[in-house]
């Protein structure tokens, strides 16, 4: 991927960070990227990963855990404790 067309990482949805992280994976492992071009896709593939990371952070603290009564019957749901 050219430098000048990649997207800003912070604009990426997690299955296109994730979609684009598995790529540089695959293409550093390979090992028939020059030098600098591997410093430089691995430093993308890290602030993707951080990316990526968030974006699971900002899921869990929307997810909202279900309650249920004596018989495990489902009840209603509370919000998720995020610490």
């Amino acid at each position: 991927m050219a430098e000048n067309t990649q997207v800003d990482v912070t604009r990426l949805t997690f299955e296109r960070a994730i979609e684009e992280l598995e790529t540089i994976v695959k293409r550093l492992e390979d090992g028939k990227v020059p030098l600098e071009e591997s410093v430089t896709i691995y430093e993308r593939g890290e602030a993707l990963k951080r990316r990526c990371e968030e974006l699971l952070r900002q899921a869990e603290a929307r997810v909202d855990k279900i309650t249920t009564d004596a018989s495990g019957q489902p009840t209603g749901t509370a919000p998720l404790d995020v610490q």
